[in-house]
């Protein structure tokens, strides 16, 4: 029976609003002593001092941090989570009374802690609306938010539709808080539809608590007024509704009406024993009288210092001396715990070394005695597969490379081809005309016309050899090098191949648009390279170039240019070849690894890693350098330096 009424008066805790848990819990804190005195277990006892603890919260702090610490210190012996759990929340509640958010918050992140570890869902839900609380009162909104939002899906889950109310009013004073008064006003209406759907009264009055406070803030302080007095109705002893009354007359010059709340407030607050309530309604009343009666200022601000003087000398000394003794055991607690933890762990890591030493030495016995038969074989294979694996792995890479190549030829070659086309289809009709004119017997006409089929074939013969041509140059790249070198012309290879990697894009995706640009020192000449090789390189590079762009230009960036810069120069020496584009750069974290094999920064599928290992290693058997500068948000440039 016992245990039942403890269970209920817990489920009271959360349940009730607050003027309702003063009264309740003051009223029955006799009979709650008396069941602490005839407690026959330790469970039972720290339930209790829970609930006791609960209840002095707010008209005495100091003797409920003592009480919450015993409870504390009980379920900790009797290893009762439970209670554990009840009493590090409910004492984050008291720390707010002494307006120290800080230690709140830390108490009942130890409650989370606990309720998380032993699977306590009802408290781990309280204890993440506490922890919300805390971060309110500390103005770190985002994550009261986020803490709130987690207590409200638990209460949603468990169907507790009390708590789910209460959730959102916490949500209602946090935007309020943040002086969102739309989102304040949304979340005091859905209190209110519940609060009248679950007949709960004090929900009620939480509701038009926060649509006055709103209205208030906006200086519409008759409305303010006007939900204030609805409250009233609802809980006539609400002294935080009277005392805001008052408040509000006072602004708007209705001295008589000031009073009339005031005293009203003060007697609900001393009848209610709440210290902190009666200071600032006897302090008001005080500010009241200044002018009209200094008698009557003289009487309340007596009241107000000597509950003052009281709430100093007991609360806070003995609540800051509970709290010393509290920080003290809880830190004696988190040794133990720490060291405890600690042998274990040793014990632990103890017996797993025995048997990883006993394990490995029989797995290396086994192994050895293994390993001399197929060492050997495996090596081989593995060689063999390693060999085979980098020779596709190359022949992919460069095929794909081809394949890029593709589209650009085709555009490039489609141009002649055209020309070829058109001019074909004209000389057939002016032959056909040609016939006509014979059988006319118009041979001035017949000249004329001959003369026209000649300028046509002769244009048809010169892009005939304009396609031959650019067919004959594309092969130099598809076909397998030789390893030999041959004087080429390093300006035109790089004009060439920048063309058709744009064209090469284009044909992928018509969508793609970029600035070509090239800065070619005619000084050069002919350089010695193996052009095929060298040729994979700079298309490699442009790729990439046009790449980063187009993937910058896909992010949104208003007014902005993708550009891809070729450039060539001699010097010392040494033939400098730059592709430059204005991309978004290379992180530094990642500049280091941008050469070695199968590394990219490609999604999945759109890139094998090889394509600047190689062309690294192709520039260094030229007996050149590939080098890259690069600076984040602006840009790239890849230099190859090669011998002259």
């Amino acid at each position: 029976m016992k245990k039942l009424i403890i269970t209920l008066l817990l489920v009271h805790i959360c349940c009730a609003g607050f003027s309702q848990r003063l009264l309740f819990y003051v009223q029955n804190v006799d009979s709650l002593k008396h069941e602490l005195s005839t407690a026959k277990n330790d469970t039972s006892r720290a339930a209790i001092l829970n609930i006791l603890c609960w209840s002095y919260r707010s008209i005495n702090p100091d003797s409920s941090l003592l009480l919450g610490q015993q409870a504390l210190t009980i379920s900790r012996k009797a290893k009762y989570p439970v209670g554990e759990a009840d009493a590090l929340i409910i004492l984050s509640f008291t720390h707010l009374q002494f307006n120290n958010p800080l230690k709140a918050l830390e108490l009942s992140l130890k409650g989370l802690k606990v309720a998380e570890k032993n699977n306590i869902n009802s408290r781990k839900a309280w204890a993440l609306e506490r922890v919300g609380i805390a971060y309110r009162e500390l103005k770190n909104y985002p994550a009261a938010f986020n803490y709130l939002n987690l207590a409200k899906s638990l209460f949603e889950n468990d169907k507790d539709s009390m708590m789910v109310v209460t959730i959102q009013y916490q949500l209602g004073l946090t935007y309020f808080a943040m002086n969102k008064l739309d989102s304040a006003y949304y979340y005091a209406q859905l209190v209110f539809d519940r609060s009248e759907k679950l007949k709960i009264p004090w929900l009620r009055s939480n509701h038009y608590e926060i649509l006055a406070k709103a209205y208030e803030k906006k200086g519409n302080f008759n409305e303010a007024i006007s939900l204030l007095k609805v409250v009233l109705s609802i809980s006539n002893e609400n002294v935080y509704a009277n005392y805001s009354i008052a408040n509000l007359y006072r602004q708007v010059k209705r001295p008589d009406s000031t009073i009339y709340y005031a005293e009203r407030a003060l007697e609900f607050a001393q009848k209610h024993r709440s210290y902190s309530q009666i200071i600032e309604c006897a302090t008001l009343l005080s500010g009241i009288y200044e002018k009209t009666n200094p008698q009557k200022t003289i009487e309340y601000n007596r009241i107000a210092i000597s509950f003052q003087d009281s709430l100093i000398n007991s609360n806070v000394a003995n609540g800051m001396k509970n709290q010393l003794s509290f920080d003290e055991q809880e830190r004696q607690y988190e040794t133990e715990t720490v060291q405890a933890e600690y042998r274990n762990k040793i014990k632990l890591y103890a017996l797993l070394a025995g048997l990883g030493v006993f394990i490995t030495v029989g797995l290396l016995l086994y192994r050895n005695n293994r390993q001399k038969h197929k060492a050997n074989k495996i090596l081989e294979t593995t060689l063999t597969n390693l060999k085979s694996t980098q020779s596709q792995l190359i022949q992919s890479e460069k095929m794909a490379s081809l394949g890029e190549l593709t589209a650009g030829i085709a555009h490039e070659i489609q141009n002649p081809l055209n020309f070829v086309n058109n001019f074909s289809e004209v000389n057939k009709e002016m032959l056909a005309e040609m016939r006509e004119e014979i059988e006319k017997k118009k041979f001035d006409e017949v000249s004329s016309i001959a003369k026209d089929v000649e300028e046509n074939e002769e244009k048809i013969i010169y892009h005939g050899k304009r396609a031959d041509a650019i067919v004959k140059s594309m092969l130099q790249h598809s076909r397998s090098s030789n390893n030999k070198k041959e004087a080429t012309d390093i300006n035109a290879l790089c004009d060439e191949y920048l063309r058709l990697s744009y064209h090469g894009l284009r044909a992928k995706d018509n969508s793609f648009n970029a600035t070509m640009k090239t800065d070619f020192d005619e000084s050069i000449g002919n350089i010695n390279i193996i052009p095929q090789d060298i040729g994979r390189v700079i298309l490699n590079l442009i790729n990439n170039a046009f790449y980063v762009v187009d993937e910058k230009k896909k992010s949104g960036i208003e007014n902005y240019e993708p550009t891809v810069l070729v450039s060539t120069k001699k010097s010392n020496g040494k033939v400098e070849i730059k592709v430059a584009d204005n991309g978004n750069g290379i992180p530094q974290k990642i500049l280091d690894k941008i050469f070695q094999p199968f590394f990219t920064t490609k999604p999945t599928g759109q890139g094998t890693g090889l394509g600047l290992s190689l062309s690294y290693d192709i520039v260094k058997a030229h007996g050149g350098e590939l080098k890259v500068e690069t600076k984040e948000g602006e840009g790239s440039e890849f230099i190859i330096q090669l011998p002259v």
